[in-house]
């Protein structure tokens, strides 16, 4: 089973090739350099669903946090556990 996280794009590299481009993405406070190769429509403040260090897809603002909250109660029930 393969996960996928949400994470907003927080800043752009300016390389001009679109399979090389990427971005850094905050994962709730975690900043990781993702490719963007697969999302050349993304920009800053877009949220994105990362797997293996590409973003595969665009979400809209109300999907990412319905997710980052989910994820947020699974670690608030295993620390209950």
């Amino acid at each position: 089973m393969c996960l996928a996280v949400p994470g907003q794009i927080i800043s752009l590299s300016d390389d001009t090739d679109s399979l090389a481009r990427t971005g850094r993405v905050n994962f709730s406070g975690i900043i990781k350099d993702i490719s963007l190769a697969y999302v050349p429509e993304a920009k800053i403040n877009d949220y994105v669903i990362v797997h293996a260090g590409f973003a595969l897809s665009v979400l809209d603002e109300a999907e990412a946090l319905a997710s980052l909250e989910a994820f947020n109660d699974l670690a608030d029930l295993e620390s209950k556990l």
